[in-house]
């Protein structure tokens, strides 16, 4: 029987082109499988580019973009990692400004490997 501690939960998943693709994938399976909805946010619609280290791995679609995306309508956050993806979210001020809205919220934040690296630019 399925996990369903997270029923009811909707989850932001905040990336773009550069996520390290297991920090997504994982991640979004064990919320879905706990019984959360799921939405991947990112700064442009279409799909974003995940890598497996330094190769391309594979493509995810995007939910919503950050433009669309309302952190109020979310419960809580995932920051998946990589390289590229963190670096280019954290000089993108709309995704600051989503990151600091679920801080400020006092809503939980999950940030794998150089995930953080947004969280810092939204204290």
């Amino acid at each position: 029987m399925a996990d369903t501690s997270l029923s009811g939960k909707t989850i932001a998943v905040l990336a773009t082109d550069g996520f390290e693709q297991v920090e997504l994938t994982t991640p979004v399976k064990a919320l879905k499988e706990a019984g959360a909805s799921v939405v991947i946010v990112a700064p442009e619609a279409g799909d974003i580019q995940g890598f497996n280290h330094h190769d391309k791995g594979d493509t995810t679609s995007v939910d919503q973009t950050l433009a669309d995306a309302d952190a109020a309508s979310f419960d809580g956050l995932l920051l998946p990692g990589g390289v590229i993806s963190p670096d280019a979210l954290r000089i993108d001020e709309k995704a600051v400004a989503f990151v600091r809205s679920f801080g400020e919220a006092g809503k939980p934040i999950a940030a794998i490997c150089h995930g953080p690296w947004t969280l810092i630019d939204a204290r």
